[in-house]
């Protein structure tokens, strides 16, 4: 070790690379992070962290109406874009000081610059300087996909420049399906914008069981977004401060800002992987191993980059599995099944484990139980909303092998199934447990009757 200059250093300061950061240097390693933005990464800069309070912000406005249903007269409510995006940005700030602040508690040099692959164990900085390190981990993440290149695409913003729009606009036209245009199609309908969803699929939010997805297709329609699926944006034109948006079938949309959200690509491109033929696995990120571990033996990967589960806490779990692994002597590898996830839009959704379809090929007899309801709060405030609940179960085993829920709190609710699904609980353990009544959550312990059983022998 003479001749390195510490013994890890990592390429980007995320929320994985700083968990990986801290833990090796809690084992005793000498550790330097480098990151060219800021500390915390898209989560806490310009993803999760802001995103959930825009959302907690679009719901305002419908607990102002619902009052009315239980006797609260409210006056006209009014909304202040730049007031939400100056306290949004005050605890951006907040958050990413504390990070920096655990980096400086565990003795973790932040070098705040690019960093990019000289060799196998040198890295160059944005300075010039060099930095020789035992391992290498890149945990540089991912960034917005802009699509294909179309007339006007320069006028489009994307999420990152959402959080830092001058002012609220009245009417958004956003190009996506996923998590991403779902929830901010959401907030901006929330926040009193008119708002129109473009989706090339044939229904959004695809990888997610179609019950749900068509479930909260209809839920956004009934709040008022449109919702316009196997079309795409074929050209932007700038008419004054308006934007007029030609859809694929020849349709234009007169709007204030076109956001594209149609997903985010591995931050790989100018790391000088190519050099050291570090490996890029067929979907676009890095190629690792159950350890993380790249092609080139000590050169790691994590997170969004490696675009295996891109979520944060999956991130974090690499992150903390591969300094377990390299620098506390206790091999770890990272479980990528039956994560729990959240979609917030309105209504909210958690999921976790197997789509029916999924179920389906995989197992040899599945049986679905399901329910949809009016949410007890709306007897009294009117509103026009459904929750809705599926389990989807081995049918061989009694296992449950996958939730889906859309409705209030549906997030909070997936973390406690989450931990059920990878305990391997059966739809008998859920039938013996007694509700909490009244509540929405009751129903996942009082679905009795299959909505379907699918036997694959006797499909066959």
């Amino acid at each position: 070790m003479a001749d390195r200059d510490v013994d890890l250093f990592v390429i980007g300061a995320g929320s994985g690379g700083v968990r990986a950061a801290r833990v090796a240097a809690s084992h005793g390693a000498r550790v330097m992070i480098a990151e060219e933005y800021r500390v915390g990464g898209t989560c806490v800069i310009r993803g999760c962290v802001p995103k959930k309070l825009l959302v907690y912000a679009s719901r305002f406005s419908d607990e102002f109406e619902d009052a009315a249903g239980f006797g609260w007269t409210v006056p006209e409510a009014t909304f202040h874009w730049p007031t939400l995006t100056a306290n949004m940005a005050r605890e951006v700030a907040r958050l990413e000081a504390a990070y920096t602040a655990t980096l400086d508690r565990f003795k973790v040099t932040l070098v705040k610059s690019r960093a990019v692959l000289e060799d196998a164990h040198t890295v160059r900085l944005a300075d010039g300087a060099r930095v020789r390190a035992e391992k290498l981990l890149i945990a540089t993440g991912a960034w917005p996909h802009s699509g294909p290149q179309i007339p006007g695409l320069e006028h489009a913003i994307s999420s990152n420049e959402a959080f830092h729009l001058n002012e609220l606009p009245k009417r958004i036209v956003i190009q996506g399906g996923g998590y991403i245009a779902v929830e901010f199609a959401c907030i901006f309908a929330g926040l009193g914008s008119n708002v129109t969803l473009v989706y090339r699929g044939e229904n959004i939010l695809r990888g997610f069981d179609d019950d749900l997805r068509e479930h909260l297709r209809n839920e956004m329609r009934g709040r008022g977004i449109t919702v316009t699926c196997g079309h795409t944006v074929a050209a932007i034109e700038q008419a004054g401060d308006e934007f007029v948006t030609t859809l694929s079938d020849g349709k234009k949309i007169v709007s204030d800002k076109v956001m594209f959200a149609i997903g985010r690509r591995p931050n790989v491109m100018g790391l000088g992987l190519d050099k050291l033929h570090v490996k890029i696995h067929e979907h676009g990120g890095i190629e690792v191993d159950e350890y993380s571990q790249t092609s080139v033996p000590n050169i790691y990967a994590i997170g969004d980059v490696t675009n295996r589960v891109n979520l944060t806490p999956v991130a974090i779990r690499e992150g903390h599995a591969f300094a377990d692994t390299v620098y506390g002597g206790r091999p770890t590898a990272v479980d990528h099944t039956n994560v729990p996830t959240a979609v917030f839009s309105e209504p909210e959704l958690g999921v976790v484990g197997l789509t029916e379809n999924q179920a389906r090929e995989q197992l040899d007899k599945v049986d679905i139980y399901k329910t949809s309801f009016r949410p007890m709060k709306a007897t009294l405030s009117g509103r026009a909303t459904r929750v809705f609940m599926k389990l989807v179960v081995d049918g061989a085993s009694g296992r449950l092998v996958g939730c889906h829920i859309a409705g209030p709190d549906a997030g909070e609710l997936i973390q406690a199934i989450g931990i059920a699904v990878k305990m391997g609980a059966t739809k008998a353990d859920f039938d013996a447990t007694i509700a909490v009544h009244p509540t929405a959550a009751e129903e996942l312990v009082t679905m009795r009757e299959k909505a379907v059983s699918y036997s694959r022998a006797a499909a066959e």
